[in-house]
């Protein structure tokens, strides 16, 4: 994306509990021009901070559910006329991040059981994510057993109170019309 002359541009994401996020990002020279970078979740919590950036990486790993805002503020002085800046980022986050090369030097693991572990870390996410779903999707049933539950109560009330009134009014106009001896 391309970054305007002192102005802000930040990018959020919701990002699940203990999930490692890693950004690799370069910007664009430009004499007397400086870039901040501040990655901060939600509560405002500065989880990275380069101030005068031009390439660089960060990672973290997530505490909670929570969305994360990555940020790049352009400074240009007063006496300066500033130019558009090119950003480029590139953002990976759980199994994605991982670097499995470097575990399977390590742990001298062999390329393929490099691979394995690599595999088996994926289909535990999967079945993570699975799992969650199928929690959101019990969450949204209770919610709409109860929403349609209370729909229902809230019906038969309005139906019991437009027949009281109508029983009323007819009792009334009735009484109402007799005292005026239109009819018997």
């Amino acid at each position: 994306f391309h970054l305007q002359p002192n102005t802000q541009k930040c990018l959020r994401e919701e990002i699940h509990k203990n999930v490692l996020v890693s950004g690799e990002y370069e910007i664009q020279e430009s004499p007397g021009q400086k870039v901040d970078i501040q990655v901060t979740d939600s509560k405002g919590h500065h989880l990275y901070l380069k101030e005068e950036a031009e390439t660089g990486k960060f990672i973290f790993n997530t505490e909670d559910y929570d969305v994360y805002e990555i940020c790049f503020i352009s400074r240009v002085p007063p006496t300066q006329r500033g130019i558009q800046q090119e950003v480029t980022l590139k953002t990976k986050h759980g199994v994605e991040a991982k670097t499995y090369e470097s575990l399977g030097e390590a742990a001298k693991l062999k390329p393929l059981e490099v691979e394995l572990k690599r595999l088996e870390d994926l289909s535990e996410s999967i079945v993570q994510d699975f799992s969650y779903m199928r929690q959101r999707e019990e969450d949204m049933r209770d919610t709409n057993e109860s929403t349609n539950s209370r729909v229902l109560y809230l019906s038969l009330f309005s139906l019991c109170c437009l027949i009281g009134l109508a029983t009323w009014q007819v009792l009334y106009l009735r009484k109402f019309f007799k005292a005026k001896k239109l009819i018997e």
